[in-house]
């Protein structure tokens, strides 16, 4: 990356039972005690006739957001990256031996 371009954010986190996976230009720990702040966020532009589903989920979810509120807790992983990758939503799969951070239950229907 050049010196000269501003830095890309990846951000890994958990909602609700789902891994989310979005760009953003601002990351910075909030003054609200225990969360982050992640500001501008970065979507692919459309240059192609395939469209991504869940690109198009978090796109809509996020539309006029100037700023989000993570809780630390809820944070997988932040890594600088040299382009910008896809947005996207995947389930979380509880596979490993760890015990995640207790959530309150989702709702029923």
């Amino acid at each position: 990356m050049n010196k000269n371009e501003e830095p890309i954010y990846r951000v890994i986190f958990l909602n609700q039972g789902q891994v989310y996976e979005m760009y953003a230009k601002q990351i910075y720990q909030s003054d609200l005690w225990g969360f982050l702040e992640i500001e501008e966020f970065i979507f692919g532009e459309r240059t192609q006739m395939v469209v991504d589903p869940s690109e198009e989920r978090l796109k809509s979810q996020f539309e006029g957001v100037n700023r989000s509120f993570i809780p630390m807790h809820s944070v997988i992983r932040i890594d600088e990256v040299e382009r910008l990758g896809i947005a996207k939503i995947t389930e979380a799969k509880g596979t490993g031996n760890i015990m995640p951070f207790p959530m309150p239950p989702l709702p029923t229907k």
